[in-house]
């Protein structure tokens, strides 16, 4: 979704702030790193949902909060919403029931994290695109969870890489179904995502699935219709 995290181009942030060194500045940081990581090997939700579950922050708020309360946050929502805590437990403290789910054991945890996450699928259908190609990230506003950044929203770029077939992080949040997409890395001029202020010869690279994307005579095609030329 464009929500309030969603804060690449944009003005009025400033620069990242690269001056800290350490994992963790506080100790309660390190705990919901690993909490978020312990509920997530409980099986109930996937990456993306998870990643979507602190997207879902009021935007005041995830503005004013720091990295990991937007991971605590994200959490609070998932545990509720799947059930494995209710909101009075969440407001209390206080166990009204068992668990209903058992932690995983350390033989479980050694296993989750040496397979890894990946992501790669069978080919569900013939690539749209391929290297070479002009396309044009279409300009919606979807209200779901996207890795498609708003500041390329409705720009072209040109495609450098396909990367095969990969689980759909739209689909994969909405749903928890791994759904098939071709992943493609697109080329962006700089002075077509920032105008003059962008560094003329530089380039941005992103990685966009399939569904994100338009070919040029798509794109010619929508304008038109929404300017009711024939």
């Amino acid at each position: 979704m464009n929500g309030a995290h969603d804060l690449g181009g944009k003005h009025g942030y400033g620069p990242v702030d690269q001056s800290q060194q350490q994992n963790f500045v506080h100790e309660w940081e390190e705990k919901v790193f690993a909490m978020t990581l312990a509920c997530g090997m409980l099986g109930q939700w996937n990456l993306d949902q998870s990643r979507f579950s602190r997207e879902r922050a009021d935007p005041v708020e995830y503005l004013a909060g720091s990295y990991y309360e937007h991971w605590l946050h994200g959490l609070e929502i998932l545990l509720v919403e799947h059930g494995l805590i209710t909101e009075q437990e969440l407001r209390t403290g206080i166990a009204e029931q068992p668990a209903s789910v058992s932690a995983a054991t350390p033989a479980r945890v050694d296993e989750i994290l040496n397979s890894g996450g990946p992501t790669e699928l069978p080919d569900n259908a013939p690539a749209l695109f391929a290297v070479g190609d002009t396309v044009v990230v279409k300009p919606d506003n979807p209200t779901l969870h996207t890795r498609a950044p708003a500041y390329v929203k409705g720009k072209a770029g040109r495609i450098v890489a396909h990367y095969g077939s990969h689980i759909y992080a739209d689909e994969h949040a909405a749903s928890g179904e791994k759904q098939p997409q071709h992943l493609y890395c697109v080329q962006f001029a700089a002075d077509t995502l920032w105008g003059d202020s962008g560094c003329t010869g530089s380039s941005v690279h992103l990685d966009l699935f399939e569904p994100y994307l338009l070919s040029l005579q798509q794109h010619i095609a929508l304008l038109q219709n929404h300017d009711g030329v024939d």
